[in-house]
């Protein structure tokens, strides 16, 4: 989901998926039998091409050109690939990875995301035609759903052994409960390939619609279900949270901003100037609390949509107002609610990009929640206006 996406478990969920995909390209790759050409070995200089291609990137607009270049920049990388023996899937993704830390990427996979899902229906219709499941074939597809349960449950472990919170690491784990479509895709090849028989196909076609399924309840109840087991799941949580946790801090100052953007970093300074009052922000990206660090911002790493770092902070009621300045609906939806569940009474300030989200965040408990585009065009007016007035 796209609010799990913008927050800390969304992002180490988002770095397996990305592990998990990179393996099964790179058996695609092994699968076509053939061996690269020695010019394969040059295809490290693509590093030296990431800053022209950041380049283009940064000028390709917000428009149609930046949709041409999503299409441009893959379909290269698989040409590259292909002309020297390597697997073209296997460029796209390199070409993509190489891309992923682009300030703009994150736009690009909005503006491909409509193509995506239409690729990925044609592709399970593709799969669907290659016959009916049998009864065998299905009671097959529920022995792998039984598999489930200990899939999360070694997630869990794996996270927890690197020092992951065991919050973080409950709905991470959750999250990457289904089985990935890259797993159809790879058994695709073995049929191509003879390696197995057009019924597993189908078979492993159920058992991941089936684990979808039954996956989408358990990330919708994420929050309740760890709050449910949580004195059990602490036990197999890291030894001691990380140095930098502001959960260890003695307190806060009296206004804390989350989600440090541009939105939230205006806010800040702005906060800064009028009220004279000590400021906070919150952010989840190491490297945005790094930035704004060095700048000279009082900011530390946390998760706005984790409760026990709520729970844990100390002096943490007595902050006056809380600043939800996040990227996402669904992120500062699920926040509120974290937030207001965990007893705070303060006043809750928020941003929307429409006008249900604003009913919406009002009824979950924020005390004034904005507009961001109704707000842009109040503040162009006043600016227009002052212009007017200064004219001679």
């Amino acid at each position: 989901e796209k609010g799990e996406v913008d927050s800390r478990h969304g992002r180490i969920a988002i770095g397996i998926l990305i592990v998990q995909d990179l393996i099964a390209v790179l058996f695609l790759t092994a699968s076509a039998g053939e061996a690269p050409s020695p010019w394969a070995f040059a295809l490290i200089g693509l590093l030296l091409v990431r800053p022209f291609l950041f380049m283009v990137l940064d000028r390709s607009g917000h428009g149609e050109l930046l949709v041409l270049l999503g299409w441009l920049l893959p379909i290269a990388g698989a040409t590259v690939f292909s002309g020297v023996g390597l697997k073209p899937d296997l460029g796209a993704l390199i070409l993509g990875v190489l891309l992923s830390t682009h300030p703009k990427a994150g736009e690009l996979s909005d503006a491909l995301l409509s193509f995506k899902d239409l690729f990925l229906v044609g592709f399970f219709l593709t799969i669907g035609f290659s016959g009916v499941p049998s009864v065998a074939g299905i009671g097959i597809a529920a022995v792998f759903l039984l598999v489930l349960p200990a899939k999360i449950a070694l997630f869990y472990l794996l996270l927890t052994r690197f020092h992951v919170g065991a919050r973080t690491a409950t709905v991470t784990s959750l999250t990457l409960a289904n089985y990935s479509e890259f797993g159809l895709i790879v058994g695709a090849v073995g049929v191509k390939e003879g390696w197995i028989s057009a019924d597993w196909l189908v078979i492993l076609a159920v058992a991941l619609s089936a684990s979808f399924v039954l996956a989408s309840p358990l990330n919708l109840r994420a929050q309740d279900l760890y709050e449910r087991l949580r004195i059990w799941l602490v036990r197999f949580g890291p030894a001691q949270r990380p140095s930098d946790d502001p959960m260890a801090r003695p307190g806060l100052p009296e206004i804390a901003i989350v989600g440090m953007g541009r939105v939230g970093t205006a806010a800040y300074e702005e906060l800064a100037r009028r009220t004279g009052r000590g400021l906070i922000g919150l952010d989840f990206d190491e490297e945005v609390v790094r930035q704004h660090r060095e700048d000279g911002r009082n900011i530390v790493f946390a998760d706005a949509t984790d409760l026990d770092f709520w729970k844990g902070l100390e002096g943490g009621r007595l902050i006056e107002m809380l600043v939800l300045a996040m990227g996402s609906h669904a992120a500062t939806l699920a926040a509120v609610k974290q937030i207001r569940g965990w007893g705070y009474e303060g006043i809750i300030a928020a941003t929307a990009q429409h006008s249900d989200e604003v009913e919406e965040l009002e009824e979950a408990g924020v005390s004034r929640a904005f507009d961001l585009f109704a707000e842009a065009g109040s503040g162009l007016a006043d600016h227009a206006y002052e212009a007017l007035e200064a004219r001679p």
